[in-house]
């Protein structure tokens, strides 16, 4: 399995024959992979790059410590910043969300033990959030004095509902997983210990798609979302002219004739 670094704590590995799913390891244990600033950038920069690779069909992101997903952020090092070092990390910490929500290709969550704070908003960055029962979410910002800035003010309200997310973020409530799933708070609850592969076999089964067709999908789904019908209409037929003509598409109906797999040129 190859593995690159970004950075001391983010790694990226290739999965498959053709390494088109790719897993965004978040690996600083020792700090139960809390987001310091060094952090922030690597993921930033992962995330870039993925996004650029154009053999990459789908994303994983997944986290090496065994009771955290991640716990937000770094509260020991911004304990000793002043304000004006908290105001000079805003914009590495913003990135980094900002480019996990916006990856090119679907993205999966794999989330155990804690995910709260900017760590749930990590997982709800993603298209799809595998947990497993041992899973804790939530945000808990206002309890320390913020408030969710890494999208939970956005990002929630959109996934479960206005009212919900509100009770959820004014209460800074702590939700285990079994609740979470009936919430709508994650989306599939795997076995213990199983998360990880779960949301690997979830990316494959979605990478064996085509990947002008993921990207477009993806790009449609969310450009429209929360805009009227007409223009989210309209943004999905602009997304349709960008795969229509592709070799993507060629290959698609030629390999559905011929009763055979398709091998997408990916372009």
């Amino acid at each position: 399995m190859a593995e690159q670094r970004f950075g001391e704590w983010v790694a990226v590995r290739r999965h498959g024959d053709a390494g088109r799913v790719a897993e965004l390891v978040l690996d600083r244990p020792k700090a139960m992979n809390a987001i310091s600033t060094d952090m922030a950038r690597a993921v930033t920069e992962a995330c870039e790059a993925l996004s650029g690779d154009r053999s990459v069909s789908c994303v994983v992101l997944t986290s090496t410590h065994e009771r955290a997903f991640c716990v937000g952020a770094d509260l020991k090092e911004r304990n000793s910043f002043t304000d004006a070092d908290l105001g000079r990390q805003r914009p590495y910490t913003r990135a980094a969300y900002t480019a996990v929500l916006e990856l090119a290709m679907p993205s999966v969550a794999s989330v155990h033990g804690f995910a709260l704070g900017g760590g749930y908003e990590l997982a709800l960055a993603c298209d799809v959030i595998v947990a497993d029962p041992t899973a804790v979410v939530g945000l808990p910002e206002v309890t320390v004095g913020v408030i969710p800035g890494g999208g939970g003010t956005q990002l929630l309200p959109r996934r479960v509902g206005a009212a919900r997310a509100a009770q959820l973020i004014f209460t800074g409530r702590r939700v285990p997983a079994a609740e979470a799933l009936a919430l709508g708070l994650v989306d599939v609850l795997a076995e213990e210990g199983q998360d990880r592969m779960e949301a690997l076999a979830l990316a494959a089964r979605i990478a064996a798609n085509s990947p002008v067709g993921l990207r477009a999908a993806k790009r449609a789904m969310r450009l429209g979302q929360g805009t009227d019908l007409r223009t989210g209409l309209d943004v999905e037929d602009a997304a349709w002219r960008t795969v229509a003509f592709s070799g993507d598409r060629a290959e698609g109906v030629a390999a559905f004739n011929e009763k055979r797999d398709p091998v997408w040129p990916g372009e």
